[in-house]
């Protein structure tokens, strides 16, 4: 059994390891298909060798060709480390620095078998989310970090630690780039073949910058999604005896079940993947689950009478579902759903993203190995009868959204009936969650912060918990706008329940929806906790690059931008840039994450708050750019709610400066001046 001090002394190459293989009763990733040439496949051979001394590269060559061949990728499974794989408290690791031994920690989180999609493969979310390309890597990092300094810096290229190189105190201790591939190259095609040749990575978004904290995070965002759709789509607050349709229990999708139970309503979700479905069920975040569509009906129409608070798994293809409630409501006439959603990992439809409903699910993952192309012409006719049973559906009181994942603009490219007349290109027949609902709420600036404690003990979150709590109530006591003050008052019923929902899995972890004020008052009310010594070890703050001003995204983040710019990138990168030189002890840059591979640029961070007078002010400058940024970019692009937060920001801090757009005339002054 391997130490952390074993961990951090580099690859283990006196012995080797014995090679265990792919584990048997964990699930693994789907087996990729670059299609390689000859020629690819040696320079994917040699790419991964290169890791390793000429002494063993003879024994290591046909066991990576061999993985390269049964698998589409070289994850060097031999390398997998036999101890324990979790978020250890942050004393136990051996480093230099307190930053290194915290990142350390975020990191062992990620690749946690009870957090991670598939751990052996090093994917923590969203089917093809790594944190590194293969275990070499792993390795490499963890001995980078226990030796470097607080004038050093760790440089990742898309899961490959480049190296130590001198900076300065103030600089971040970790810089990641993940998929930066050159704009004409960053295809799904050009991907498969890179990533199998080890050179680039798809990092999803807090895959790869090591801050995922487990499904807690999207139980979280869910639960705002699926409250405010209530209040706009239907008119109530009170969700009890509505129906929430959607699919997925795997990775971030899992959390759908216990965001249903939250909100008080009856949550019904397909997932095809048995396994996934149980890991829910046993972790108690699905109340119920069955294989039959009939006791699927029988269940809903029961709860839906009775109004009962209920989380269903249904074991199938959730078209299958659409089409029986379309059934449902074309024989009796009675509609079963209110509100629906997809979370497949639909960015990703090809690879195991999104499962056919004509086949099961062995069958499936055997065409896809076997016959890319009849698996991805079965896809798209699945996706064009999915939304077409949607469609019916929706003409009555039923409402749709997109859930950022791409379901639509797959579903698009696939010829379903999803054209929405005189739109742009960011627009479709369903809004994206982010156009109806999320959107409002990143123009006032509020967004996913959360924070790790990094002593892995419950007691230190409880402490959190309450001291956030206690800032939102403060904030309210002393007067915000209603719009804000709705939002405090979400935030602070989503941290009562989180707590009695018990949502940590891994790391002891929160996440809330905050704006810039309580951001940073949160984060000085922790650091003084931990100055107190009333939290007893730093830490993390972070936040989901999907984030006020985290991600460019036309079809999700920024789906609700008009002006034109929403397929441009430089919110995102001034984003990265400007994090790095206002206090982040860490920073990342993505390509893909949520809608998939050249949709999307977006980045994050991580903050280590160790009770300093230092990192206090590190957290006012970093987390008020970090606010700001995306607020004044919506602001520019003409929302009204975006202006008013950045001109009360500006009165609050006379060194922030943003200018301001004017109104335009009307259409008709644009007509005219454009008539030939």
């Amino acid at each position: 059994m391997s130490s952390l001090q074993a961990l951090c002394s580099g690859l283990p190459l006196q012995p080797l390891p014995e090679n265990p293989g792919r584990w048997a009763g964990v699930p693994h990733a789907p087996v990729r298909t670059p299609g390689l040439s000859p020629a690819e496949e040696q320079l994917a051979l040699r790419n991964a060798l290169r890791y390793f001394p000429l002494d063993v590269q003879e024994l290591l060559a046909p066991e990576f060709a061999q993985e390269l061949r049964l698998y589409g990728h070289i994850y060097m499974y031999r390398f997998c480390p036999d101890m324990k794989m979790r978020a250890y408290p942050i004393d136990q690791y051996p480093c230099r620095t307190r930053a290194a031994a915290a990142i350390m920690h975020m990191i062992m989180n990620n690749l946690d078998p009870a957090v991670a999609q598939f751990p052996q493969e090093l994917v923590t979310y969203g089917g093809n989310g790594q944190v590194f390309s293969n275990w070499a890597q792993f390795w490499l990092t963890m001995s980078y970090l226990s030796q470097m300094t607080e004038e050093q810096t760790l440089v990742m290229y898309s899961g490959h630690p480049l190296g130590l190189f001198p900076s300065s105190p103030q600089a971040p201790r970790l810089v990641i780039t993940n998929g930066m591939v050159i704009p004409n190259y960053s295809s799904r095609t050009e991907y498969e073949k890179l990533f199998a040749m080890g050179v680039t990575m798809y990092g999803q978004m807090t895959a790869g910058s090591y801050c995922y904290i487990g499904p807690q995070g999207i139980v979280h965002g869910t639960v705002l999604t699926v409250l405010n759709a209530g209040r706009r789509y239907l008119g109530v607050k009170d969700l009890s005896g509505k129906v929430f349709v959607t699919s997925g229990l795997g990775g971030m999708s899992g959390a759908q079940a216990k965001a249903a139970v939250i909100v008080g309503c009856i949550g019904v979700i397909a997932e095809v993947d048995k396994a996934a479905l149980m890991k829910r069920h046993e972790q108690g975040w699905l109340m119920e689950v069955t294989d039959s569509l009939d006791h699927c009906i029988e269940r809903l129409r029961e709860a839906r009478k009775r109004k009962e608070v209920l989380s269903l798994g249904y074991h199938g293809n959730v078209v299958d579902l659409w089409e029986r409630l379309v059934h449902e409501l074309d024989t009796t006439g009675e509609l079963l759903v209110d509100l629906g959603s997809d979370q497949t990992s639909c960015h990703n439809p090809f690879n195991g993203g999104y499962y056919p409903v004509q086949l099961g699910f062995a069958e499936a993952q055997s065409l896809m190995a076997s016959d890319p192309a009849a698996f991805k012409d079965l896809v798209q006719e699945s996706l064009r009868r999915q939304v077409s049973a949607i469609n019916r559906l929706a003409k009555e009181n039923f409402f749709f959204w997109d859930y950022g994942n791409a379901f639509l603009l797959e579903a698009q490219r696939a010829g379903a009936d999803v054209e929405k007349k005189g739109a742009n290109k960011t627009e479709f027949r369903y809004p994206s969650y982010v156009q109806h609902i999320m959107g409002d709420i990143f123009s006032l600036g509020f967004g996913p912060f959360r924070w790790v404690c990094t002593s892995g003990d419950p007691q230190d979150l409880a402490v959190t918990d309450k001291l956030a709590t206690s800032v939102l109530e403060e904030a309210i006591s002393v007067g915000v706008n209603p719009a804000v003050k709705l939002q405090y008052m979400d935030n602070i019923r989503w941290i009562r329940e989180a707590t009695k929902h018990q949502l940590v899995v891994g790391s002891q972890a929160r996440i809330l929806y905050s704006d810039q004020k309580g951001r940073v008052a949160i984060a000085v009310a922790f650091n003084q906790a931990i100055a107190r010594g009333k939290i007893k070890a730093p830490v993390v703050l972070s936040r989901d690059h999907h984030d006020v001003s985290g991600t460019d995204s036309p079809f999700r983040e920024t789906s609700n931008i008009y002006d034109g710019s929403a397929f441009c990138a430089d919110m995102a990168v001034q984003n990265f840039v400007g994090d790095a030189f206002r206090g982040a002890t860490w920073v990342a840059l993505h390509n893909g994450g949520g809608v998939g591979w050249g949709e999307v640029i977006n980045g994050g961070f991580g903050l280590v708050l160790d009770g300093t007078q230092e990192a206090e002010q590190k957290a006012k400058m970093m987390l008020s750019w970090d606010v700001s940024n995306g607020v004044a970019r919506r602001c520019w692009s003409g929302n009204r709610k975006a202006y008013e937060i950045i001109c009360q920001t500006m009165q609050d801090n006379k060194d922030l400066v943003v200018t301001l757009p004017h109104e335009v005339a009307d259409e008709r002054m644009l007509q005219q001046a454009l008539r030939p």
